[in-house]
């Protein structure tokens, strides 16, 4: 299988499992990566994601011996190809549970817009990152959309149109990662944030706040805020947040 899947300790790990292939994108990869998130959205066992990878490389994008091929393609066959990579990028964006994006390894193009659409992301220091495309011709097309939203338009030419490799330490300053750990121990560290979100936070309350990030950053200024007071209201019903201000004001301390 080019996707595995594995629950513990209600986090599920996503991986990728094409090392021979540097873990490049081709269509069974998206099929096994949707399938994957979707079973994990569903998954009562499973509160928290994990992507991640084996073999040495996170993912080097697109297969380029699949596009290759996909050039055959009439164009409106490859539109219908490159909608499917959309709607799992931007599945994976609105997905309502975490994804924790674990890095042992480079993520170039692709590879690094997938890195890029995780909620969280952690990173061995040698792990490199870019949107390599323009050096082949190509355009880094889906992935820009979601990297404007995350360090805006500025540093996003910088990296898109120069196709240059940052390093872990320049991903981090960039804002497109969060944290830097040693290979020894990023497996326990990124094991650990999940957990702790698993206990410390309510899943309706990661669940809206994703959903909030995500729409209001669409909207005319009114038009969020108007949405925001209704969440908000909203969020006050739900049983999470009946138990979780009665266990403050009771004093008493909740395990999500």
């Amino acid at each position: 299988m080019v996707v595995t899947y594995e629950v513990k300790n209600r986090i599920g790990y996503i991986i990728l499992n094409r090392p021979d292939k540097r873990n490049a994108f081709n269509a069974e990869l998206a099929d096994g990566l949707m399938r994957a998130f979707q079973r994990a959205e569903h998954d009562e066992n499973v509160k928290i994601i994990v992507l991640k990878a084996n073999g040495s490389v996170f993912s080097a994008g697109a297969d380029l011996g699949a596009l290759q091929q996909l050039q055959k393609n009439t164009l409106d066959q490859n539109i219908a190809d490159s909608k499917h990579l959309m709607q799992l990028y931007q599945y994976i964006y609105r997905h309502p549970k975490v994804v924790i994006a674990q890095i042992e390894g480079h993520a170039i193009a692709g590879g690094c817009g997938l890195a890029t659409i995780c909620d969280f992301s952690f990173s061995v220091p040698e792990a490199q990152f870019g949107y390599t495309e323009v050096r082949i011709g190509f355009i880094p097309a889906i992935v820009m959309v979601f990297l404007l939203r995350k360090i805006g338009e500025g540093r996003a030419k910088e990296l898109l149109l120069s196709g240059k490799l940052i390093s872990a330490e320049t991903a981090q300053s960039m804002g497109i990662i969060n944290f830097i750990s040693a290979s020894e121990t990023i497996a326990n560290e990124v094991t650990t944030f999940a957990e702790n979100l698993c206990r410390e936070a309510s899943s309706d309350s990661l669940h809206l706040t994703k959903q909030l990030i995500a729409q209001v950053q669409e909207m005319k200024l009114e038009d969020a805020l108007n949405f925001a007071a209704e969440q908000n209201a909203l969020a006050r019903e739900t049983n999470d947040c009946r138990q979780g201000i009665a266990s403050f004001l009771n004093k008493e301390k909740i395990i999500w």
